[in-house]
């Protein structure tokens, strides 16, 4: 019932809306909220979401659209690229014979570890928080467009907030890296934050892999495209101008990616909170977004940049809830900073990257 080019719109003026009513709403309330009303909205974003139409608009949609049913299911193939997201692909390909449901599958496990990462993290607040993650820079584009790296990314979320349950954990863990073989590097990055927790070295690391950015240094760059597959050497070998696109050092993607160092420099450092799941978090995305700083000269980095940007909401938000102290500024002022990550979002997506 929504015309195609007027769904990003539809989805990021009613997620602002709700964000605004629900803030307001909830202004200094502390107690447990029901979690029927996050539920009921969530499915609304899966039918919304999921079955939208199938044009050239979402990109990769039309891609597996057109695709559909052309490859015959043999059995399960151990040797495909991504081995759950393909195989269930090729399976459903061949016993439905319209993508729908197909698409409908991925917008609910997309938007459900969304919602279950927010329930674990944030129980009193889920709602606020839920919606904080939708109207994040990414979240329209991958649950629509790159759905496979989408749907991975939002698995490991999940895998990242249960790190207090291993077992949990690893199982998400091993989901998501069964959805898209990019999420090698995730893995790399949560098996390094078990062993190393000196959260000073994380920050030091940050800022010489932006340093490397800023003196245009490639080296590193020439090294990840070696250990890449053919795809990923293919993008680090060569620049966004091979491809039509912007090259080059992104300082608007910088200054995006900074804000949550920004904030967790202070936090950890400063107010000096004690959080095992935020330390967690922070020193994951610490290590991810520094590799991406170092491959910025490549092409469409920015989807190496997204395997850091999935939890940046978390990041963002999360300090404002987790600090006991109900004077702290952090918490005081929380609804500011949530009208601040919806402002610059719909500046990046509505108006800047329109």
């Amino acid at each position: 019932m929504v015309p195609d080019f007027l769904y990003k719109y539809v989805y990021h003026i009613l997620i602002a809306i709700l964000t605004i009513l629900v803030v307001k709403n909830r202004r200094n309330v502390f107690d447990s909220e029901p979690i029927i009303g996050s539920v009921m909205f969530c499915l609304f974003m899966i039918l919304f979401i999921g079955l939208r139409p199938h044009t050239a608009v979402f990109v990769d949609t039309r891609n597996y659209a057109d695709w559909w049913g052309i490859q015959y299911w043999t059995g399960f193939d151990m040797n495909a690229e991504n081995l759950l997201f393909d195989n269930l692909y090729v399976w459903m390909s061949n016993i439905i014979p319209d993508p729908t449901p197909f698409f409908l599958l991925i917008a609910f496990l997309y938007f459900s570890c969304m919602l279950v990462a927010c329930r674990k993290l944030f129980e009193a607040n889920t709602f606020i928080a839920f919606l904080v993650c939708l109207i994040a820079f990414s979240s329209f584009s991958y649950g629509t467009n790159g759905i496979k790296a989408g749907l991975a990314a939002q698995l490991f979320v999940v895998s990242l907030v249960y790190r207090d349950k291993i077992i949990i954990s690893i199982i998400f863990l091993l989901l998501s890296w069964g959805c898209h073989h990019s999420m090698i590097l995730p893995v790399a990055a949560y098996v390094l934050t078990l062993f190393f927790k000196d959260s000073r070295w994380y920050f030091y690391g940050w800022l010489f892999c932006l340093v490397m950015a800023a003196a245009h240094v490639t080296y590193f760059q020439g090294i990840f495209a070696g250990m890449s597959d053919e795809s990923g050497n293919s993008y680090l070998t060569s620049s966004n101008d091979d491809w039509g696109g912007k090259s080059g050092f992104r300082i608007d993607f910088v200054l995006y990616s900074a804000m949550p160092v920004l904030m967790g420099y202070y936090v950890i450092f400063k107010y000096e909170l004690k959080d095992f799941l935020y330390e967690t978090m922070l020193h994951y995305y610490l290590v991810v977004n520094g590799i991406w700083m170092l491959c910025m000269y490549g092409s469409f980095t920015n989807r190496i940049a997204y395997l850091s940007w999935f939890c940046y909401p978390l990041l963002i938000i999360y300090p404002c809830y987790a600090i006991p102290n109900e004077q702290h500024p952090l918490v005081v002022n929380r609804e500011k900073y949530i009208y601040a990550h919806l402002s610059f979002s719909i500046l990046m997506w509505l108006v800047i990257y329109k």
